[in-house]
C-alpha cells in the first residue's frame, strides 16, 4: 500500500513538470505548488520514513549516506528516475548531472540544509556537479533524474 502511494505521488509530480526547464522558476514554482508545510510534501515524507522502515526504500548503504532508486526511468514517474537517499550530517560522491537534477529535501531530524538549501524543493541544472553535503541534522533527498541520468565521477 505504502509503495503504491509512492509510486502516485511521484507520477503525479513528475506529470506536474512536465517538459518544463529545470531552472530556478522550477524549483519555485514545486514549492509554490508542493509546498514543505502542505499536505503533499508531509504525505511525501511519511511515505519515505515508512519505505525506509519496511525497507523496500533506500536498500543501500556506504559512507553514511543510506540510499536506493526507487523508481527507474519510464515507469511510474514518467521519463524520470526517482532516488531517495537519507543523509546526516555528511558529504556524498562527486557527480555530475548530466540532464539536470530536481530534489526535495525532507528534515528528519534538527534543521537540516542540503547543499545549503533549507527543507523543500531545489533544481541543478543540466551539466552541474556537486559533492551532495547534509549539515545541520537529518534529512531525506529525493531526487528526480530525467533518463535516470547521473554521472559519479570518483572525485
Amino acid at each position: 500500500m505504502v509503495k503504491s502511494e509512492f509510486l502516485e505521488l511521484m507520477g503525479d509530480v513528475a506529470r506536474t513538470i512536465g517538459e518544463r526547464p529545470l531552472d530556478p522558476l522550477l524549483a519555485k514554482f514545486l514549492n509554490a505548488t508542493y509546498p514543505v508545510d502542505g499536505p503533499w510534501f508531509t504525505r511525501l515524507a511519511r511515505l519515505c520514513a515508512e519505505g525506509e522502515r519496511d525497507g523496500w526504500l533506500m536498500k543501500h548503504e556506504a559512507g553514511g549516506i543510506r540510499f536506493g532508486r526507487a523508481i527507474k526511468p519510464g515507469d511510474a514517474a514518467g521519463a524520470f528516475s526517482v532516488d531517495v537517499v537519507r543523509m546526516q550530517d555528511v558529504k556524498g560522491p562527486h557527480h555530475i548531472h548530466t540532464t539536470g537534477e530536481i530534489g526535495a529535501v525532507m528534515a528528519i531530524d534538527g534543521q537540516p540544509r542540503f547543499d545549503d538549501w533549507p527543507p523543500g524543493w531545489y533544481v541543478y541544472p543540466p551539466g552541474s556537479d556537486h559533492h551532495p553535503t547534509v549539515k545541520g541534522g537529518a534529512a531525506y533527498v529525493l531526487y528526480l533524474l530525467p533518463g535516470g541520468e547521473i554521472e559519479f565521477t570518483g572525485r
